[in-house]
């Protein structure tokens, strides 16, 4: 029999989650946790267990989720982190059972962290960058699309014909301020929600923060933007790029270092930009490691079909404030806000692990500061009007072309592969492997319109 470990963690007390229980009438609770994919799991235990789990954690089998360990050894626990204990918004309905739910760290029998857990991977990388004298700060924009069912089939049928702000074709408004309400439930500070670009499309975004609470929203973000649309008879999806022809789906994510006493450590009122050397080194650690980011910030199949020109959809290696079409931009100094001076990251999307994605990019960007990386100068030009000879002669590089030139570029860089550490890649490289195995040898609706009558 394993022995008992203590799993008390930073944060509110047991104590203080048992009475909060108590007093919001919680019936049931949720243990949440992602897997390498990014997809929310979890397991459902009665409030009367929640004291147990607390103290002890909760025991479960691993072996069956996706990238966890193999059969011979899959006991694993998840600790409770108490600072994400939250009653469920929706579970509140009169005639439902009330539920809460905590995010969890996975951990191992022996009492060490899983290796393969992305929430431990992005610690590390926080806590190296705590040990430098870093705190990092994010703020991802993940955009969605809403589609229709049809007879019950979810097709990639848009809910509506909007297109970027529009407000009389809109017909998600009122959907929209209801998931704004559930993520107001959740502690989520929502600051602007919109239609986006293409038809169907929307983005709901929440305020800039630490990165590990930021990532903890996100994956609730995602978990309850699916709720609400399914209320709806309707279908949220993150998919980059459900439709072809139009706009895909990005996480365009802000970042910056502050102090540990809240300065802004990216802003230098002196430079042209408002950036810092450390900022400017930052930037070109994350140019310089971003082909192997790929493989993390864009991991689907479907990723690389949203990465084109033509679509708002950054391909080219560059930086720039007035310029959308370079991989990094940015945003314009307003004075007096010193504390909004930031890096915008507008390859990822909505289908990144947002552990491992910000993991990643921390691991970029604090490579560059420690080589004293010096980045080119910016490109203020449209990038997208460029021939590929100009672009050569700019020395302006383009992100890997598919996600398996990216698991490549991966496995060579030793700075994003050991933020990852051997497990976690290892894993990673086989999910890939065996999902562009499974994609290579599907015979696609445009190859039987090209070839059969032809050939």
């Amino acid at each position: 029999m394993a022995k008992k470990i203590s799993t008390k963690s930073g944060g509110l007390s047991g104590g203080e989650v048992l009475s909060r229980a108590k007093t919001e009438r919680v019936q049931f609770v949720q243990l949440q946790f992602t897997d390498l994919n990014g997809l929310l799991k979890g397991v459902t235990i009665p409030v009367s267990k929640l004291e147990g789990a607390l103290e002890d954690g909760l025991w479960f089998d691993g072996s069956s989720i996706e990238g966890f360990t193999r059969i011979f050894e899959s006991d694993m626990y998840l600790k409770l982190d108490t600072n994400t204990y939250s009653v469920i918004p929706w579970t509140k309905t009169e005639g439902q059972a009330v539920a809460a739910r905590f995010m969890c760290d996975v951990y191992m029998p022996d009492g060490k962290p899983f290796e393969g857990d992305p929430r431990f991977i992005l610690k590390q990388q926080l806590e190296r960058a705590r040990k430098l004298g870093y705190v990092f700060n994010v703020g991802p924009e993940l955009e969605f699309f809403l589609f229709r069912k049809e007879n019950h089939k979810l097709l990639p049928l848009p809910h509506d014909t909007a297109g970027y702000f529009d407000q009389t074709t809109d017909l998600a408004v009122e959907i929209r301020q209801e998931m704004t309400e559930m993520l107001h439930g959740f502690g989520i500070d929502v600051e602007a929600l919109h239609h986006e670009v293409a038809v169907g499309q929307h983005e709901i975004d929440f305020r800039y923060g630490g990165a590990l609470s930021i990532a903890d929203q996100a994956s609730t973000l995602k978990f309850t933007l699916k709720y609400v649309a399914a209320h709806h008879n309707l279908h949220a999806t993150f998919m980059p790029k459900p439709i072809a022809g139009i706009n895909g789906s990005g996480m365009h994510v802000h970042q910056s270092l502050f102090s540990p006493e809240g300065k802004n450590l990216f802003f230098d009122p002196k430079d042209e930009y408002h950036l810092s050397k450390l900022a400017k080194s930052f930037i070109m650690g994350q140019l310089t490691h971003i082909k192997a980011m790929n493989a993390i910030l864009n991991p689907t199949i479907n990723s690389y079909k949203r990465l084109v020109v033509g679509y708002e959809a950054p391909v080219y290696i560059a930086w720039g404030q007035r310029n959308r079409s370079a991989l990094m931009r940015i945003p314009r100094y307003t004075p007096g806000r010193e504390k909004a001076v930031r890096a915008e990251l507008r390859c990822p999307d909505p289908t990144a692990n947002p552990y491992l994605a910000f993991a990643v990019m921390l691991a970029a960007g604090l490579d560059g500061i420690e080589k004293k990386m010096v980045p080119p100068a910016p490109v203020e030009e449209n990038i997208y009007e460029f021939t590929a000879e100009e672009a050569r002669k700019r020395k302006i590089g383009v992100l890997s072309k598919d996600i398996m030139e990216a698991l490549a570029n991966l496995e060579k860089d030793d700075v994003i592969r050991g933020a990852l550490g051997e497990f976690a890649f290892g894993k990673l490289k086989d999910l890939k492997n065996q999902e562009w195995d499974e994609y290579r040898m599907q015979v696609s609706p445009w190859e039987i319109d090209q070839y059969l009558e032809k050939y």
